[in-house]
């Protein structure tokens, strides 16, 4: 079970993978990065991809399934209601895979590929198989 290094260097193996980070969506830091950020900063492209996750996770007309936590529930007992997110820009993708832990957890994995060369089908099976095996240390 890979902890927060191994995984962010199997995210970068990711084809056309250009950066990654896990990141606290509660507080907006980065608990691990790698690679490049879209911005020149790992610490602003956290902040900004954290406001993004929290909105997904906390607004009802994303996070409400039909047997769903209560209102103001962000994280259930199975973890957020949330899956991922994907954000596709001119020149790249953008996926946000919420990790799921046995604590009350508030991290998701951010992969940045370049739109030329990524797999954004892979990609999210990948991430989804690296988020299921993270052992936070």
């Amino acid at each position: 079970m890979p902890g927060i290094d191994e995984c962010l260097l199997e995210a970068m193996a990711l084809p056309g993978a250009r950066g990654a980070a896990l990141v606290d969506w509660s507080s907006g830091l980065a608990l691990g990065t790698i690679g490049e950020s879209p911005v020149g900063d790992h610490e602003t492209t956290a902040a900004e991809t954290a406001e993004l996750a929290r909105a997904a996770a906390e607004y009802e007309s994303f996070a409400r399934a039909e047997a769903g936590p209560a209102l103001g529930d962000v994280v259930g007992p199975a973890g957020p209601p949330v899956e991922d997110l994907i954000v596709t820009t001119r020149s790249g993708y953008h996926v946000l895979r919420f990790v799921e832990t046995s604590f009350d957890s508030s991290v998701f994995l951010h992969v940045w590929l370049d739109r030329a060369e990524g797999n954004l089908a892979f990609a999210r099976i990948r991430l989804r198989a690296l988020a299921e095996g993270l052992v936070l240390r």
